[in-house]
């Protein structure tokens, strides 16, 4: 190590360990508010919309959502509580320590998401329908693999990332918004496990994907939502005017044809088919949670009226083409494919193009 080098790496260091030492203490003490708070909105709700849905057998909707809310907020309390019981009791323990963190922090995930699915099928009447059945947990670790999943509706990513981790076996590999660090329990946990961000502090998105696709082993999923965002009507046509004031009128044509999903962004993907070759790839598209992009329709279609359907194929790495350019647009046509599959399946209603 030069003398130049030395000082200009532990600065960083401490300043990432302030700002997340900072960030995780305004977290979890916001935490600590809204769990009374929003609990006395639950009893608040019950008492004032009692009378006018046992009148009319309403959906107790104002009931269904902050009765959630409070069991959200408990549930990544315990993840906290978990996580803090974790890491004292691996503290004398030097051996295989970071293995050993990061299998537990996976199973206190699993654990907090089962809880938050199941109590989604109690309060908002969640059902889940996966086309083929997932793989289940075998003796041997399955080969990597990178999952290409449709972004849209509330949720969807941590359904996702249950399913993977309660039915397959498989360790996902996530790749998230910044934003969600303002959880806090997701926020340690998530922090234990192989994962990156979006937008990355210094450097480009798809660099940290690769660096994240490069690590992959035998179990191991990393797994991008290539569209960048949760699918709605305005985000699609902002995203074909984008298309084509970048002079990409073909991509933005096909762009057109596609109704139920966004255009891929192909850097990260493309960085990821990269960085790590042996793996295969998973294409995975659903619907019926697409109904619910927006605070209006949060209120209207809660609860659901409709089964989540979700359907993927699994391509072989000796199937991916070579070449980015090749690459894009099998890329392209993979969500066409998702896009066909949307329009068979979804209900009337998921219909907002």
């Amino acid at each position: 190590m030069t003398e130049a080098g030395a000082p200009r790496r532990r600065p960083v260091r401490l300043g990432g360990a302030v700002v997340t030492g900072v960030r995780r203490t305004t977290t979890t003490a916001l935490l600590l508010v809204l769990v009374p708070t929003v609990a006395a909105l639950l009893v608040a709700a019950g008492v004032l919309c009692a009378p006018v849905s046992l009148a009319t057998r309403g959906p107790w909707r104002p009931v269904r959502i902050t009765g959630f809310a409070l069991l959200y907020l408990l549930v990544d309390l315990a993840g906290l509580v978990a996580a803090t019981s974790l890491w004292a009791r691996r503290l004398p323990d030097r051996g295989d320590r970071e293995n050993r963190r990061t299998t537990d922090a996976f199973a206190v995930l699993e654990r907090l998401l089962r809880l938050l699915r199941r109590a989604g099928e109690q309060i908002f009447r969640l059902r889940v329908e996966v086309t083929p059945p997932p793989p289940g947990e075998t003796g041997r670790a399955p080969a990597p693999v990178l999952i290409f999943v449709r972004h849209a509706g509330v949720g969807d990513s941590f359904l996702l990332l249950q399913i993977l981790l309660s039915q397959t076996g498989l360790r996902p590999h996530t790749v998230l918004k910044r934003a969600l660090r303002a959880d806090p329990a997701l926020d340690v946990l998530i922090g234990r496990l192989p994962h990156c961000f979006l937008p990355p502090f210094g450097g480009r998105a798809e660099d940290a994907i690769g660096h994240l696709a490069a690590g992959l082993g035998p179990g191991d999923a990393l797994v991008i939502f290539p569209e960048g965002g949760n699918f709605t009507p305005r985000r699609r046509r902002r995203a074909i005017t984008s298309l084509r004031r970048r002079g990409l009128r073909r991509r933005a044509s096909r762009a057109e044809r596609m109704h139920h999903v966004l255009p891929p962004r192909d850097a990260g993907a493309l960085a990821a088919l990269t960085a790590a070759p042996a793996a295969d790839v998973v294409f995975v598209a659903h619907t019926g949670l697409d109904v619910v992009h927006s605070v209006p329709t949060l209120w209207s279609r809660l609860p659901l009226r409709d089964r989540v359907r979700a359907h993927w194929w699994r391509i072989p790495a000796s199937r991916v083409p070579a070449g980015d350019e090749a690459r894009s647009e099998w890329l392209l046509a993979q969500w066409t494919r998702v896009d066909h599959w949307i329009a068979d399946h979804a209900t009337p209603d998921a219909t907002h193009a």
